[in-house]
């Protein structure tokens, strides 16, 4: 069993998304502070940040696991502890 590339590319497209978006936040989380804007909405568009980064995060190291799962001899592959330790630096 293997990935096939346009599953790869697929899930590579959605992680871009995802941190394309997280970065669009960010810059609109930056023009709120330097305008001086609302402590509350500051805070929330900074949630939506972290949540969109966490997020992206998640599916890399799920993307690594159906990786090392399919092809376990992979130069690339990872380690379970290798894996566990990305999964925990997202929590």
């Amino acid at each position: 069993m293997t990935i096939s590339e346009d599953t790869r590319a697929a899930e590579q497209k959605k992680i871009l998304n995802r941190l394309r978006r997280a970065q669009g936040q960010l810059t609109a989380v930056i023009a709120a502070v330097e305008a001086g804007g609302n402590c509350r909405d500051v805070v929330t568009q900074l949630a939506a940040v972290s949540s969109a980064l966490d997020k992206a995060g998640f599916v890399i190291v799920s993307t690594a696991m159906r990786d090392c799962i399919a092809n376990p001899d992979s130069e690339n592959s990872l380690t379970v502890p290798e894996l566990e330790k990305l999964f925990l630096t997202l929590a």
